[in-house]
């Protein structure tokens, strides 16, 4: 009876922490939140670069998710990256000059779109386009343009120090 109850116990544990995982995975994969189709308006935006951006991430503005991103797509004559949002509709007034940049949060550096309004009177509504992008970070062109703008330095200072030996 005692081994039993012990079982049982052991099986409710091992159960609870399952369910726990499930969750956690939910959560951080963005699929927690089941988004309705019909809810809110669709705007693009058209990026050099999205970095690893994906659908369902994030569309923030002021720190406050305001919408997801539907999809992540590449125009062949234009060579860009558009990119579609949906946004939650009870944010109609969103100015026609608000910006988009792709930003990083998060240890994982999960990317997500952050909106920044303008000053316009006009509205974006559906199928309203984002003309003023900001693409994304990427951490080895950063690192790329370091080393070469640091080896270029080095060299213009070797020359400058062996021309004054010579004098």
């Amino acid at each position: 009876m005692h081994s039993k109850t012990i079982e049982i116990w052991v099986g409710l544990f091992v159960a609870l922490g399952l369910a726990a995982m499930f969750l956690l995975a939910m959560k951080v994969s963005n699929l927690s939140e089941f988004e309705t189709g019909g809810e809110g308006y669709k705007i693009i935006a058209r990026f050099q670069n999205v970095g690893s951006l994906r659908s369902r991430a994030a569309v923030s503005m002021g720190g406050v998710r305001i919408g997801r991103v539907s999809s992540v797509s590449f125009d062949k004559s234009t060579y860009e990256a558009v990119v579609e949002m949906r946004i939650d509709g009870k944010y109609d007034t969103l100015p026609s000059d608000t910006s988009a940049s792709i930003l990083t949060a998060g240890l994982l550096g999960e990317q997500y779109v952050g909106l920044t309004p303008g000053g316009s009177e006009d509205y974006l509504g559906e199928g309203g386009q984002i003309e003023l992008t900001q693409s994304a970070l990427v951490l080895e062109e950063v690192i790329s343009r370091f080393l070469f703008n640091k080896a270029e330095g080095d060299g213009k200072s070797e020359g400058k120090s062996d021309g004054a030996k010579g004098k």
